[in-house]
């Protein structure tokens, strides 16, 4: 193989990685293993460029990993994520977490209460009924970071 080939192809390699691969972007779920809508968030999120981990673990070990990342029952969805400093809850659009990730405000992180049948894993777009995407700041306390028709 010549340089300039060894060159292109090296260039080909950097290239074809997904955009957010690096650490601070690989987003860790902790799921339960027969939740089908789970799953489908994921592949979600994959095909949107994030590296994934997914973990799954019973419904006591899910609850308890909620309940040290400070998340209150009403902001719960079915499954937990963690990407950086921020935790996301529920079937979040990944477009919403390349959002948070780009302006990283100070925030504990994102969630999509409940399951609504218009969001990623539960249906896609007009499947059901608009949601919002709910910043969860350092105090707890929520805002409508994205809304979604």
């Amino acid at each position: 193989m010549n340089r300039r080939a060894f060159l292109m192809s090296g260039a080909a390699v950097l290239l074809a990685r997904p955009v957010f691969a690096d650490a601070a972007s690989m987003i860790r779920v902790l799921k339960t293993p027969t939740c089908g809508c789970c799953t489908a968030w994921v592949e979600h999120v994959r095909q949107a460029g994030f590296a994934v981990e997914a973990q799954d673990v019973d419904q006591d070990a899910l609850f308890a990993f909620k309940d040290r990342m400070q998340i209150v029952p009403e902001l719960a969805g079915c499954h937990t994520a963690v990407v950086g400093d921020y935790f996301i809850e529920g079937h979040v659009p990944a477009s919403d977490i390349k959002r948070l990730l780009a302006e990283q405000p100070v925030a504990r992180g994102l969630t999509v209460p409940g399951m609504p049948m218009s969001s990623p894993g539960m249906g896609g777009p007009g499947a059901g009924d608009a949601f919002d995407t709910l910043l969860v700041g350092s105090d707890g306390a929520t805002s409508v970071f994205a809304s979604h028709s």
